[in-house]
């Protein structure tokens, strides 16, 4: 099996319970950090269709600012209303000062 882990962004761009919106392999992923580790998640909410990195992140959760869903960045699974659907989340590594992430083998299987 090939590696498709590609390079998102360097760790340091990625501020301690932050989120930024990149792209990797053409899809739009927002990188965040939480409780000092990396995840990734599709950068777009299941409920509104709002991107997630601009929401805030909190307790391995990250919120869309609209209405409030919260999901858990380990398994992309919506924890709050009005969100009842996951959202997709990718492996993610990090290679020195690299974060790198794997849009081709999603963890979980939510679709948008």
């Amino acid at each position: 099996m090939s590696d498709s882990f590609e390079r998102a962004c360097a760790a340091a761009d990625v501020p301690d319970e932050g989120v930024i919106p990149v792209e990797v392999g053409g899809v739009e992923v927002a990188v965040v950090k939480s409780e000092g580790q990396f995840f990734a998640v599709r950068d777009e909410c299941s409920h509104a269709q709002i991107q997630l990195s601009e929401g805030d992140v909190g307790e391995c959760e990250i919120e869309c600012w609209l209405h409030g869903s919260r999901f858990d960045l380990r398994t992309g699974e919506p924890t709050s209303l009005p969100a009842y659907d996951p959202v997709p989340i990718y492996p993610v590594r990090l290679d020195g000062d690299d974060v790198l992430v794997d849009v081709k083998n999603p963890i979980n299987q939510a679709s948008l």
